[in-house]
């Protein structure tokens, strides 16, 4: 055993895939990467995400109070890292980049149709924002592309370093 560095500790254990935040204040979308999330509750569910206050989606999210988190599959992965290097605040990242949306059932921020999962969801508790830059959700509509049921996801492991989803297993499991 060797020591590790502390500010490269989030590398070890990321908490999931990649997805992209989609949100909407006063008639305007915007999008960002996010890795920082996970989920807190089975049903209904509930994911806990992190936005710093120092980015542009993170004041239409504490304004609006809602979004949509979408799951983007790995051939995605060029353009997740270009809405990740760029800020909403000086660029359109939907004309930028060509990222089709489409209207969501119950949030105003739009659906992302390339991404093979979409989850609109509404702010439920802000108590650690101020301290932590958390939010929780609760997801209210979810939508799959059924023709990429099984599509791989991207993993952030730092500095432009990306896993890629590998091969499935199946344990035996008391839960369906």
């Amino acid at each position: 055993m060797r020591s590790f560095p502390l500010d490269r500790v989030y590398q070890l254990i990321e908490p999931g895939p990649v997805v992209l935040l989609a949100t909407s204040h006063r008639g305007i979308p915007n999008v960002m990467a996010m890795s920082w999330h996970m989920m807190v509750e089975f049903t209904p569910p509930q994911i806990a995400c992190i936005v710093s206050n120092r980015n542009h989606s993170f004041h239409a999210l504490r304004r609006t109070k809602e979004c949509v988190i979408a799951v983007p599959p790995a051939e995605f992965a060029k353009t997740v890292v270009a809405i990740g290097n760029c800020s909403g605040a000086d660029t359109d990242k939907f004309a930028t980049l060509g990222i089709v949306t489409k209207p969501a059932r119950h949030v105003a921020a739009p659906l992302l149709p390339d991404c093979f999962a979409n989850l609109e969801c509404r702010v439920i508790d802000t108590r650690m924002v101020n301290a932590y830059c958390m939010f929780v959700l609760e997801v209210v509509h979810a939508w799959i592309d059924p023709e990429r049921r099984d599509a791989k996801t991207i993993h952030h492991q730092g500095w432009g370093r990306f896993a890629v989803d590998g091969r499935m297993i199946t344990l035996p499991s008391d839960k369906a």
